[in-house]
């Protein structure tokens, strides 16, 4: 591995391109004809959300990425201590902050033997991150994937020939964006992926005060705001849509009901928008909104129970001092119920 170059380090699988625009017309199509409007959190994230969302990482309110970084500073050594060889696998990657504290616990000489498989939705902040830690970290290599890892994550991974154990990572409570049906689809998906010997870490956002919530969503500076709004600028270009975007409003609350906080985009005025490639005009009355985004939060025993259904098991929990956020390591149980342990 010494002397190669960073692209002889570097692949890119685009698993993305030629579905990515059918999908979105499909999913635009029923939320947006829906009784109750909504639309995948996942549109989002193209290359501007992606910068807003990093802007939104670092604002004081949003404690999230904060505290998960302080965990993963903490515990990294813990987590990789049996990973001197595999590949590291983060679904949703997004930005590199996260995987260099894992990659910083190992000796650099175990890099050549470590192999990143970055899988997210926007190209341009994968590669951008890939590219960062190709110069900091001599020797890794990397495979990254462009894909939308909620759909066919098997057939995706199935094209990258995997060469020794897999540590599979889902930072930032990412879970929390999806309904408890969809939650546990995924997580059983990952327990089929894993073998004996692999890890599955989870990063979970715990159940807390509402003032705490509302806030990490409302930011003073109106970056979240922005990146609600943006889901519109996707469907402008993508779909040739017509959404006046300063029509709508950014609203976030917390449901305590179901234990989730949820991003909503509210018409300030009645509005027709026609949405062309979809041959739609869609109806959006005064103060009606539009779903974007559910953020659910979790206890401890919640994610035991669903980690439980799906074939998987907690081998340790990591935890700031106020339990606001936790990183979670499991192992995948065999159909006996026992661990597979390496």
């Amino acid at each position: 591995m010494k002397g190669k170059t960073i692209l002889e380090r570097l692949r890119i699988l685009d698993c993305l391109q030629d579905t990515y625009r059918d999908t979105l017309k499909e999913d635009a199509r029923r939320g947006l004809t829906a009784p109750r409007k909504f639309l995948p959190s996942k549109y989002f994230y193209d290359d501007r959300g992606s910068r807003l969302f990093r802007e939104i990482c670092r604002l004081p309110e949003y404690y999230l990425t904060r505290t998960e970084l302080l965990l993963l500073r903490r515990s990294a050594r813990s987590i990789m201590g049996g990973m001197q060889a595999g590949d590291i696998i983060e679904l949703g990657s997004g930005e590199n902050r996260k995987i260099r504290m894992l990659l910083d616990a190992v000796h650099a000489s175990c890099l050549p033997s470590l192999r990143y498989v970055p899988i997210d939705v926007s190209a341009g902040t994968l590669l951008g991150a890939a590219r960062e830690l190709l110069h900091a970290y001599p020797g890794l290599r990397v495979c990254g994937v462009v894909a939308d890892f909620t759909r066919d994550l098997a057939r995706h991974l199935e094209r990258i020939s995997f060469e020794d154990r897999m540590l599979l990572t889902f930072f930032g409570s990412t879970l929390g964006n999806f309904t408890e049906e969809e939650s546990l689809s995924l997580l059983q998906n990952v327990a089929r992926i894993l073998q004996k010997g692999d890890l599955f870490l989870l990063g979970v956002d715990r159940v807390k005060r509402r003032d705490v919530l509302e806030s990490a969503y409302n930011d003073r500076r109106g970056i979240t705001s922005a990146f609600n709004k943006n889901i519109l600028h996707v469907l402008n270009r993508e779909l040739h849509a017509h959404f006046p975007v300063e029509s709508f409003d950014h609203l976030a609350f917390y449901n305590e009901e179901e234990e989730r906080v949820e991003m909503h985009l509210r018409a300030v005025r009645r509005l027709s928008v026609a949405i062309e490639d979809l041959e739609e005009v869609v109806e959006i009355e005064e103060g009606e909104t539009i779903l974007t985004e559910i953020c659910r939060k979790f206890s401890r025993e919640k994610v035991e129970r669903m980690c439980s259904a799906t074939g998987l098991s907690v081998l340790r929990w990591h935890s700031d001092a106020r339990e606001w956020f936790s990183l979670v390591e499991l192992a995948p149980c065999s159909a006996e119920g026992s661990l597979m342990l390496p």
